[in-house]
């Protein structure tokens, strides 16, 4: 468990800017981003009950994914914890078990307690995960989880949240910021292609890395993104039959022409987009806010072109829930009122280089010039994915294995 007190931003920013550009850049909370300071948009004061029984001051523990808390750049998590801490006389206590959501799942399965109040970093396909492993489909497996049904719909600002960002058919869990996957090129080195199919042309050979779907957010979504672009036997294509015009059955066939025009797969977005800024290959699949973080550190946006397929991106929401047996359920939704408010919208999405989830948020001009947003995002439904998305990527490591 991570514990962090209340720290000046100053100090913190001065300490991450010793770290490298490679570690930097490219990833939801391994960007970095300025932001202005605040407290409260309208100055009022909060009423919150903010200690134990025994007149303590009350620690709010969240749980979330490393990087959002002490990552070599500005994450966000030091700035949430000091002005949360500021404006409700709440300390808060970051949890970052090594196996993320896992350890909670685990410990629910086992009958533990879950010594944490709230999640913070959750999207779609942690949510499938967790009901499979957890939920035989009976109301009263639903109502006992790890997060109660429901639990967010008198949370203020959920009404402020973009309807097509929400992922959750039972209400648990309220996203507060999106990213959007993409390619991110070298235009210094080349063009990218407009279009998936342009990927297998001679002169793109060898020249695309991505991430393994089964162990990366990134390579998660842009597999996710073939899928839907090119269909599998239980899911029809999304392209209108422009896929079987192409000449490709479904995502494996099209996976099959990637590895013939010498695709590489990385183990993690990190180790991908360090390859790419050592120039081993010109494309990256990244994410399309890859020029504020580029700005950010000076750098040349030549280097640092967005490319959408298709005209598409894979949307990739983050979301926040309450743990269902906290005592602190009340403070913890206070939390993400707290993230959904138009100020700290904007800052997130700064710190975190992500999209903001409300359409409320403040953000400043540059980002909005900077941050690309694609004009058609797709995605896959919760129940798109239940029960299906485990097979698709067992089918592609199978195939990517014999090749």
């Amino acid at each position: 468990m991570t514990r962090l007190r209340r720290r000046s931003r100053r100090g913190f920013l001065t300490a991450a800017g010793a770290a490298g550009t490679v570690a930097l850049a490219g990833c939801t909370a391994e960007q970095t981003g300025e932001g202005d300071d605040g407290i409260d948009d309208d100055g009022d004061d909060h009423e919150a009950d903010t200690s134990d029984d025994d007149g303590e001051e009350t620690t709010l523990t969240i749980a979330t994914y490393e990087s959002f808390v002490d990552a070599p750049s500005s994450s966000p998590g030091p700035w949430l914890a000091e002005t949360f801490e500021e404006e409700y006389g709440v300390e808060i206590e970051w949890a970052t078990p090594e196996n993320g959501l896992n350890h909670y799942i685990e410990r629910r399965n086992a009958g533990a307690s879950i010594d944490a109040d709230l999640f913070v970093g959750l999207n779609v396909d942690d949510l499938v995960r967790l009901d499979e492993a957890t939920d035989d489909g009976s109301e009263e497996a639903a109502e006992s989880g790890l997060f109660k049904p429901g639990a967010i719909d008198d949370v203020e600002g959920v009404s402020d949240v973009r309807e097509e960002l929400r992922f959750d058919p039972r209400d648990r869990v309220v996203p507060y910021a999106t990213n959007y996957i993409s390619l991110v090129y070298d235009g210094t080195t080349t063009t990218a292609p407009g279009t998936f199919a342009g990927l297998l042309e001679e002169d793109h050979r060898g020249a695309l890395i991505t991430q393994n779907p089964s162990g990366s957010t990134t390579g998660r979504a842009f597999f996710l993104h073939t899928v839907h672009r090119f269909g599998t036997d239980d899911y029809e294509a999304s392209g209108d039959g422009e896929s079987s015009e192409e000449g490709f059955d479904d995502y494996l066939d099209y996976w099959a022409a990637l590895q013939e025009n010498d695709v590489r797969v990385q183990g993690s977005w990190g180790d991908a987009y360090a390859a790419w800024s050592g120039g081993e290959a010109p494309m990256v699949v990244s994410y399309s806010t890859d020029q504020v973080f580029a700005a950010a550190e000076g750098a040349d946006l030549e280097e640092h072109q967005v490319r959408f397929l298709d005209e598409q991106a894979y949307a990739n929401p983050e979301g926040a829930a309450v743990f269902a047996d906290t005592d602190r359920g009340d403070l913890a939704r206070e939390f993400i009122s707290f993230l959904l408010s138009p100020r700290v919208q904007g800052e997130i999405a700064e710190l975190n280089v992500q999209f903001p989830a409300t359409t409320t948020a403040e953000l400043g001009a540059e980002y909005d010039e900077l941050a690309k947003e694609p004009p058609e995002p797709v995605t896959f439904t919760y129940e798109e994915l239940q029960g299906s998305v485990d097979g698709w990527i067992d089918a592609w490591e199978r195939q990517f294995a014999e090749q």
